[in-house]
């Protein structure tokens, strides 16, 4: 099993459960292998193991040598589409920065907000949890922005 299938526990587990005339069925190519290598070698040790391939959206089996051939074909296709798809996705965000757009979540909470709530906690008085409240983000959040409680931070 490639090093790729074992980081996926649960493609292990099918792997190891398939014997001798059994047929590993996918929905899609790409369902099985994350690259044409990973896709292949999977496919191969389970030829060894006597276990047939079948993908049903691209109507792939592996029984036949015109079976094999086009299981060549569509893994090599599956995998150049996800590489497109990878460098659309980087063209993408490439341009997103050069416009001045960040990815990522809005931050809770600005640093005009991270100077007052720091200057409230100066306050013995003021309870972390109502901080908190008022402006609208949990304690975990809060302590993100401003450190621990036990943080000279704080105080």
């Amino acid at each position: 099993m490639s090093g790729k299938s074992a980081d996926r526990p649960e493609l292990g587990h099918c792997l190891k459960a398939l014997r001798n005339g059994d047929t590993l069925v996918v929905w899609r190519l790409d369902r099985l292998g994350r690259s044409l290598p990973d896709l292949v070698g999977i496919v191969s040790s389970l030829e060894q193991e006597g276990v047939a391939f079948e993908s049903i959206t691209e109507r792939i089996e592996t029984t036949s040598a015109a079976g094999k051939l086009i299981f060549h074909v569509f893994a090599a296709l599956a995998e150049f589409e996800r590489n497109l798809i990878r460098e659309r996705t980087r063209a993408g965000l490439a341009a997103a920065r050069a416009r001045g757009r960040k990815g990522g979540r809005k931050p809770a909470l600005d640093d005009r907000q991270v100077r007052e709530i720091r200057a409230l906690l100066r306050d013995p008085e003021i309870q972390v949890t109502d901080v908190a409240r008022r402006y609208g983000v949990s304690r975990t959040t809060l302590y993100r922005y401003v450190g621990s409680p036990k943080s000279s931070a704080v105080v």
